[in-house]
């Protein structure tokens, strides 16, 4: 019971929010935020919308498998949001554009801004469902079960409390709810680990040193060419991760382009570019912690690296365990739901706008929220009956396929000035995904290797490479 008064009460917070923010709100407001953001609050809210509820579980246990490697890809990131920021939001803000798809259509053609559109509503709706897929499992998991709610009625009613909170305001209310939201996830997180500390019975000093002593805080791999870890592959997995999947992301540029000015909003994409190292390392720092706690206690580490941290909080027996698995179930619905919200404002606007071309009319942007939030429902309840493998190396996974077109048809547009054969982009944009997969299971059942979060980038090669030779 205390766990749905936690629920209903962050609902409300979160729905006073919405009201304030959507009073008198258009589909400038819902789309834009009618470009008045302050850039402070979007960088700020920015980290927790991009951390989601999926790095809160799977980070930590990650240094069970690749110790705290997943750093050097954090390193990337930093350079991938610097390149965002001062290649490609020049652009956005000159065309002035609402959904950045747009510039496909004026760069290559009708067809090129159709493409892009829909496998960006394809690739968000996926990562957006497995990353919410996470709170739903944690709430059933602590919360519901006990209660006898089924699982589906769990991911309806959460699905339905964000409709009801975005509805109305959009983007201008997440700029808002996610500095809310940013706030609980990092104070959850910090509170946990200073629970795990003091169980412990160590100083904060002395928790540094053991973090920094322990085997598994390497961080870098230059030793191991075949490794997926090496330092290179990593770094460079960071860098188009983050070109990809925020500069030619919809969901994540959304709120960007609702900064005053460019200058503003670059001001916003390098500061939480940069803020992401400490929090990545914060999130692996509370892994190796947990393994320590799991040693002294005598407890066997859990076999599934996603349930480090959830199972710690099932056999934590101190005196305020329940302050400790509240703290853990508000820090993962602010974690995701800062990550689903944005998720369905941004397909919403690029449905309306990039598919239907319809930006200014009200009651489609409506029904299309509507739709949206349906199908979202059905996404995450397909992916509990088909994920098999970790929650964080499937969205990668997935998105390194799904993006992978977008990475090729922007940088075709960008790095050239040559026009394309646009009816055959969509055929293109297909059949590279496709020739990636079996490529890689080639190489694998010849060389035993297999590719990684490279997969992005070899998969935008292809689509660059065979744009530039049709005519």
């Amino acid at each position: 019971m205390g766990y749905g008064l936690l629920v209903i009460g962050y609902f409300c917070l979160l729905f006073s929010i919405s009201w304030w923010t959507g009073r008198k709100a258009t589909n400038e407001t819902f789309y834009r935020g009618n470009r008045q953001s302050p850039w402070y609050m979007v960088a700020f809210g920015m980290i927790g919308a991009s951390i989601s509820g999926v790095t809160f579980v799977s980070v930590p246990g990650m240094v069970n498998t690749i110790d705290m490697t997943y750093l050097q890809t954090c390193l990337g990131f930093i350079l991938g949001y610097i390149l965002v920021a001062f290649l490609l939001l020049p652009l956005y803000y000159r065309l002035n554009l609402t959904t950045i798809y747009s510039y496909l259509g004026q760069r290559l053609g009708p067809r090129s801004y159709q493409t892009g559109a829909s496998f960006f509503l394809l690739s968000k709706m996926t990562g957006a469902a497995v990353r919410f897929y996470v709170v739903c499992i944690i709430l059933q998991r602590f919360a519901f079960d006990t209660m006898g709610i089924p699982f589906v009625f769990t991911v309806l009613g959460m699905v339905l409390l964000i409709w009801l909170y975005t509805c109305r305001g959009g983007i201008r209310t997440l700029v808002f709810t996610d500095v809310l939201q940013t706030i609980f996830l990092f104070t959850a997180l910090l509170l946990i680990i200073w629970q795990v500390v003091s169980d412990l019975g160590m100083t904060w000093g002395e928790a540094v040193q053991a973090v920094a002593s322990d085997s598994k805080s390497r961080i870098f791999v230059f030793d191991d060419w075949m490794s997926k870890q090496h330092f290179w592959k990593q770094f460079l997995s960071g860098v188009f991760i983050v070109i990809v999947m925020t500069g030619l992301d919809q969901d994540m540029m959304q709120k960007n382009l609702t900064c005053k000015s460019l200058r503003d909003a670059q001001k916003d994409m390098c500061t939480y570019g940069v803020m992401f190292f400490p929090a990545n390392l914060l999130f692996l720092s509370l892994g190796i912690l947990l393994t320590q706690w799991y040693a002294t206690h005598g407890i066997t580490l859990p076999a599934a690296g996603d349930e480090l941290l959830p199972t710690f909080i099932t056999h934590h027996t101190s005196s305020i365990t329940h302050l400790t698995s509240y703290l853990f179930v508000l820090g993962i619905l602010a974690a995701s739901f800062s990550s689903a919200d944005s998720a369905m404002t941004a397909l919403t606007t690029s449905f309306c706008v990039d598919i239907c071309r319809r930006p200014g009319d009200e009651t489609l942007r409506k029904k299309a929220h509507i739709l949206v939030a349906v199908v979202f429902t059905i996404f995450i309840l397909l992916f509990k009956v088909l994920n098999s493998t970790s929650i964080i190396d499937a969205i990668y996974i997935l998105c390194s396929y799904t993006y992978g077109p977008l990475l090729g048809l922007f940088a075709y547009g960008l790095l050239t000035k040559r026009p394309v054969n646009d009816r055959l982009v969509p055929y293109i944009c297909i059949a590279s995904p496709i020739l990636c997969y079996l490529l890689d299971w080639f190489v694998g059942q010849y060389t035993g290797y297999h590719f990684g979060y490279e997969l992005l980038m070899l998969n935008g090669m292809i689509t660059f490479l065979s744009l530039s030779l049709i005519k």
